[in-house]
């Protein structure tokens, strides 16, 4: 049975523990620049005992990212910078994960001046306008993808973690809502299937056994016509019969069409509303709340349904959603999930880790309210506890 504290493989690597800290937006990179602030994010999880942090939303091409205040992982310029957070991390004690991916129609084209991409055209619910990927397109942000894996293994990153998952580029060429193609991308789901998998493939091709390789899939989208485990399942394996993969990290929820899905608890409406522009701010106050439904938070809240996964995969598998406690943590290691990602919980106390393991806690003081999810503008952070400097 495996315990929370002891080393785990992941693919090429050993890591320390089995408890990584999951992607969240670290709002510490002005104009896509490395800083102080980003390096001492990640140093502040490495030293509060987490076996692996995970840097997020490294994007591949500049119309790929969230907004211009994203790294761009796949420009040369950006490798030496980067290798200041991973040595810094190293020196921790613990590894780091590059989460790499193109936001597509979850881009901000205002925000990096480049029309926003889909496998359809469409729109936001926010209003924005998002065009159809041609050929060529996709060709560009393949090339995209095996340049940034490039340079997470020059930048001295232990793991990448392609996101698959919330509406971005490649889970919305996974999703029968949002890709209405009509050539080899589009139609059935292994159709659907072949875009993500080729990115996998060429990555995998490029970092070898050099560095782990793993893979945010959404199991749901949680709206309607989106992602559902009918398919999602079925697309899981495809990405374990492909064998490129260490491990799949199971989430769900859509940042276009239903953020608060992947969350859970209560829906900072009133304090998103207070970072939009007008006229966006005054639509979001009068329907926000069809955009940001709340959902009643409970420990482990995707166990259900990555139990699914964990009953036909034997590829291993990271649990994510709602596991802040050290007993949570063990729930899911002893449901047969190889490691658990937290991220709230570690907003508000970095050094959570440390105390479960010297048994000075074992409950985790955040109460979900979510009021962090806005902090993303000026530096994600727990605004209720003292938590992330």
């Amino acid at each position: 049975m495996a315990t929370p504290f002891e080393a785990a493989k992941l693919g090429p690597i050993t890591i320390k523990n089995r408890i990584i800290k999951a992607a969240t937006f670290e709002g510490r990179a002005p104009r896509g620049a490395v800083t102080q602030e980003m390096i001492d994010f990640h140093v502040q999880m490495a030293e509060g005992g987490v076996g692996m942090t995970t840097m997020a939303y490294l994007g591949v091409t500049p119309e790929g990212r969230t907004d211009k205040n994203v790294i761009l992982l796949s420009d040369p310029a950006n490798v030496e910078k980067l290798q200041g957070v991973t040595s810094a991390v190293h020196a921790a004690g613990a590894k780091i994960s590059a989460q790499v991916g193109h936001a597509g129609p979850v881009a901000n084209s205002g925000s990096n001046k480049a029309q926003s991409l889909a496998p359809s055209a469409g729109r936001s619910p926010m209003g924005s306008q998002f065009a159809e990927a041609t050929e060529a397109d996709l060709e560009r942000i393949l090339i995209g993808f095996t340049d940034a894996a490039r340079n997470a293994v020059d930048a001295g990153f232990d793991c990448i973690e392609l996101h698959l998952g919330h509406g971005y580029l490649l889970s919305s060429f996974l999703s029968p809502k949002a890709n209405k193609r009509t050539d080899r991308y589009g139609g059935s789901l292994e159709a659907r299937a072949l875009y993500p998998r080729m990115v996998v493939e060429a990555v995998k091709e490029v970092v070898g056994d050099r560095i782990a390789l793993t893979a945010k899939i959404s199991m749901r989208d949680g709206t309607k016509g989106g992602i559902e485990l009918e398919e999602s399942i079925p697309t899981a394996k495809l990405f374990e019969a492909d064998g490129h993969l260490d491990a799949l990290v199971l989430t769900a929820g859509s940042s276009l069409n239903n953020p608060m899905y992947l969350f859970r608890g209560k829906a900072p409406r009133k304090e998103f509303a207070k970072t939009l522009p007008q006229p966006i701010k005054l639509g979001f106050q009068l329907a926000g709340w069809h955009f940001m439904p709340s959902y009643p938070y409970e420990e482990a809240y995707f166990l259900p349904m990555a139990m699914q996964f964990r009953e036909v995969l034997s590829m291993p598998l990271v649990l994510l959603g709602g596991i802040a406690n050290e007993a949570t943590i063990e729930q899911g290691l002893d449901a047969g999930f190889e490691f658990v990602a937290m991220g709230r919980a570690l907003l508000a106390e970095p050094d959570l880790i440390k105390k479960y393991e010297a048994g000075t806690a074992s409950v985790s003081v955040c109460t979900h309210c979510n009021k962090c999810m806005p902090s993303i503008y000026t530096g994600t952070r727990c605004t209720e506890f003292d938590g992330v400097k």
